[in-house]
């Protein structure tokens, strides 16, 4: 059931919410340094652009073998599409490997890095699936069973790898595969549009375009969604209405307010709730390996 975990999880999960809390930083942060390898992960790159290759890092579970059919997730740091590094993720990714899966944490071009719009990070996020998914045999994943999930900013990314159309500036050949198995969304900023949403300007005069919510598929993957009720950085009501227009279409929304609660998951209480809500959902929907859900 949902919300509901075994000690022995628990104990094993050592917390997939490690310290990222999906803070939305406004101002550009200069001179932050890409981190080109992370401890204990292997790196690779998915995606040839300028100003520089963009890479990922994938973490391992114990005992893992290039014969596994194992299921992957994939995490997007926040950041308001300017800030942020896969530093924020390694603590998810590494967690992910302790309960069986493979970890990727994924980089992608941010403004305070590479100097580019917020365009560049939507056609990276969906190159990043699909390179995942084309070299899923050397990585021991089972395409089938990928899961995708982001904060904030790395929400919005989330979202892009699970809509069929391609959105304005990404390359219809990296487009994914196939739809991720499941999304788990932190505080995700679904609605960027110059009408009704939020940081329309960082998107090159297309934050419709590249707006999710309004371009979401009628069915989606199973959605995990988190959000504070006093969220000042993405409001609440952008959740409401991302919840809304997914049950519209039939789709399997397991919306999670957070009351009181801010932008991400802050407070060691919600982190430690957030855990055992992801590990069940993803139970639930038999992504875990088999050992794994009892």
């Amino acid at each position: 059931m949902i919300g509901r975990l075994t000690l022995c999880l628990l104990g094993l999960c050592g917390g997939l919410v490690a310290q990222e809390s999906g803070a939305d930083e406004t101002r550009v942060t200069k001179n932050v340094a890409t981190p080109l390898t992370l401890p204990g992960a292997e790196t690779f790159v998915y995606h040839d652009v300028a100003p520089e290759p963009m890479r990922l890092h994938v973490f391992k579970p114990k005992g893992w073998s290039a014969t596994d059919t194992r299921p992957a997730w994939i995490h997007f740091f926040g950041g308001g599409f300017v800030n942020g590094t896969p530093l924020q993720s390694a603590g998810m990714g590494r967690n992910a490997a302790k309960l069986g899966m493979v970890g990727v944490a994924v980089d992608y071009r941010v403004k305070n890095r590479h100097g580019t719009d917020a365009s560049k990070c939507v056609a990276d996020a969906r190159a990043a699936l699909h390179w995942v998914q084309t070299h899923a045999a050397e990585l021991g994943i089972d395409p089938a069973r990928v899961v995708v999930s982001g904060s904030s900013a790395g929400g919005h990314l989330a979202l892009w790898t699970a809509i069929t159309a391609t959105p304005w500036g990404s390359d219809p050949a990296e487009a994914p595969l196939a739809k991720p198995a499941a999304l788990i969304l932190i505080s995700p900023a679904a609605d960027t549009s110059e009408v009704a949403g939020q940081r329309a300007e960082r998107f090159a005069g297309h934050g419709t375009a590249l707006s999710p919510q309004q371009h979401l598929d009628d069915m989606m993957p199973p959605v995990l969604l988190f959000h504070g009720d006093a969220d000042q950085v993405v409001p609440y009501r952008y959740a409401v209405a991302l919840d809304q227009q997914l049950r519209a279409t039939g789709n399997d929304c397991t919306f999670i307010t957070i009351p009181g609660g801010g932008h991400g998951l802050t407070s060691a209480e919600w982190k430690k709730r957030a855990n055992d809500l992801m590990t069940a959902f993803l139970s639930r929907l038999k992504i875990l390996p088999v050992e794994m859900r009892r």
